[in-house]
């Protein structure tokens, strides 16, 4: 049974209703209405399911259509382990304070499973997607604080190495 709209006297639109409530909602022949079926508004009177309100005929029997049930799209990955590795270990290691970002694809992560077994699936898609980029930004932070003690460590080797080198040089010369 279609559920539709209509436009009042005052030129508003109201809506949604079943026929059986546009019975009571005083819908005249020439009122517009619309459904999702529907290309277009129409006036009452041409909607073959709502002929009977101006007959006087009881209500068409509604045919029941069982749906059919789709299984649930598959859960979202929700990043957790993830979240949790790209926050703890590089505080850890790094001894980063940005690495705490992590703590939000932490929270996106915790929400994805809630959403999706009250059956909000965009919504546990959307806190997937969060949970993944919040959790890939503390991983990047991690690299990129890696990278920098790596550079440091070579550019300290180097610097104590050469050091090293020219006081032997110097060492060897006053002998």
């Amino acid at each position: 049974m279609n559920r539709y709209f209509y436009i009042d006297t005052a030129g508003r639109q109201k809506g949604v209703f079943t026929p059986e409530e546009l019975r009571h909602e005083n819908v005249k022949r020439e009122t517009l209405v619309w459904t999702q079926e529907m290309p277009q508004w129409a006036r009452a009177e041409e909607v073959d399911e709502l002929k009977y309100l101006f007959t006087g005929a009881p209500p068409p029997q509604a045919t029941v259509v069982q749906e059919e049930e789709l299984p649930p799209p598959p859960m979202p990955k929700t990043w957790l382990t993830e979240s949790i590795l790209a926050t703890v270990l590089p505080f850890f290691c790094c001894w980063s304070i940005f690495s705490l970002l992590g703590i939000v694809g932490i929270t996106y992560a915790t929400q994805v499973e809630t959403l999706y077994r009250r059956g909000e699936y965009e919504a546990a898609q959307a806190a997937s997607r969060n949970a993944g980029r919040w959790a890939k930004v503390a991983l990047w932070i991690v690299f990129g604080w890696i990278i920098l003690i790596a550079v440091t460590v070579v550019t300290i080797v180097v610097f104590f190495s050469s050091l090293l080198v020219n006081a032997q040089d110097w060492i060897f010369t006053m002998v």
